[in-house]
């Protein structure tokens, strides 16, 4: 064989490779612009925190609501952290943990230790951390989680065979402990999350903490992606009998999962957004719906619905992915929804609050990622104080935000306005 055949063989394939990737991506880029407007008709949406709306949710997601839960609001590491380090201290049988960033920092050794000394106790734990998302842990933190006795899987690790899931991730935060006690939201177990958003590049975030029978379908989540990856179904003693509180509010936990058309997610925020009648205030780390969602946006703004929506402003760490959301500010300005950037630090906390009775904590952002390509959990909460505590912390935010004014905005720099442009190129994998 010729000594430069083999090179220039390999060079053919890797650009046919390539090329083949780049059709792929052309195709579902388009296959994304063909859907993009297309919105899902509710006729008479039932308000969120009705009976009808909840009656909705159930029949197309499949998700049960249950009364007699208990809730607290977590709000930023320096209250996150310390609640999931004493759940997992208090643990005497179970431990459920999946988490899709895992890093490095002190909180991310203290859970680290948690769960070893857990394990080293007797306590069946189990971690599950994304492949991709998770990618930077350091391997010695695994293996002395593995001699301690924790079992440790990766789910949907890179590989060529598997290419067609690589880009479907796992975005739930779950951990449970002995079946009774569940926490969920968004937060990453790093160095970034830790404190009070003190610096600007520490997460503003936002978690919870649930006790009641929803927790049941936490651990749900949990358990669907445990199985794919690890092919084990836990024994009985993680799923235990879950009595009602008296004093307990309904929750709805709603996972959703990749599908090719509509998720529960999409279907969630949807509904919530038809459904408003007087306010819908949207928290979310990464804003980048596509046009059928503005279109119902707007439309809530126009029926005299107060919409605000919260976003990350400079410090974002994502910039293709703020452009790409500020390339639809121009339609919601004009139809009266109040777009703020969030200054003090990085935002990655999701919570939509609509009117005085609902709320929802969750892992999904607005964007084409948490609506149809990864994995993700949102708690629906019907309580009109959970709902008055999260919107204090909402216009406490607003404090450290600006407002993006209309007329200002039309007055932006050519530049930005082609950045914004260039970012609908890659919006459906935002």
């Amino acid at each position: 064989m010729n000594r430069g055949s083999f090179p220039r063989r390999f060079g053919m394939g890797a650009g046919v490779f390539g090329l083949g990737l780049a059709a792929l991506y052309a195709f579902k880029a388009a296959k994304f612009r063909r859907v993009a407007a297309k919105t899902i008709d509710i006729s008479s949406p039932p308000p969120p925190g009705s009976r009808g709306f909840v009656r909705l949710v159930e029949a197309l997601t499949q998700a049960p609501q249950r009364g007699g839960n208990r809730v607290a609001i977590l709000r930023n590491g320096h209250e996150i952290f310390p609640a999931m380090l004493d759940g997992i201290r208090s643990a005497t049988e179970s431990i459920s943990f999946s988490a899709y960033i895992w890093w490095a920092g002190k909180a991310a050794s203290d859970i680290a230790d948690a769960l070893a000394e857990r394990a080293r106790s007797g306590v069946q734990v189990r971690v599950l951390l994304d492949a991709w998302g998770s990618a930077k842990l350091d391997r010695d933190v695994v293996e002395m989680l593995e001699r301690s006795g924790v079992v440790v899987g990766w789910f949907r690790p890179i590989r060529w065979y598997q290419l067609g899931k690589a880009n479907n991730r796992m975005h739930r935060r779950v951990l449970v402990i002995d079946g009774r006690v569940a926490f969920a939201g968004g937060v990453g177990i790093a160095e970034e999350w830790e404190g009070n958003v003190e610096k600007p590049d520490r997460w503003r975030e936002t978690h919870v903490r649930i006790e009641g029978p929803v927790v049941r379908d936490v651990m749900g989540a949990f358990l669907e992606n445990w199985v794919e990856t690890m092919g084990q179904i836990p024994g009985p003693e993680h799923l235990p009998e879950l009595e009602p509180f008296d004093d307990g509010v309904p929750i709805l936990v709603l996972r959703s999962s990749p599908t090719g058309g509509s998720t529960a997610t999409e279907t969630l925020f949807l509904a919530a957004i038809e459904g408003a009648r007087e306010r819908l205030w949207i928290t979310t780390a990464y804003f980048a719906p596509r046009s059928g969602f503005v279109d119902a946006l707007c439309e809530a703004a126009r029926r005299g619905v107060d919409v605000r929506i919260l976003v990350n402003g400079r410090p974002i760490d994502k910039e293709v992915v703020r452009k790409a959301g500020q390339h639809s500010y121009g339609r919601l300005l004009e139809d009266g929804v109040r777009m703020f950037e969030y200054e003090k630090a990085r935002l990655h906390a999701k919570v939509i609050l609509v009117d005085d009775g609902w709320a929802n904590v969750g892992s999904a952002n607005f964007d084409n990622r948490s609506f149809a390509l990864e994995e993700e959990l949102n708690v629906s909460i019907d309580d009109r104080e959970i709902v008055k505590e999260l919107a204090a912390h909402f216009l406490d935010d607003l404090a450290s935000a600006n407002e993006i004014d209309l007329e200002r905005w039309w007055h932006r720099p050519l530049l930005d306005r082609a950045h914004e442009l260039a970012s609908e190129l890659v919006r459906q994998s935002l």
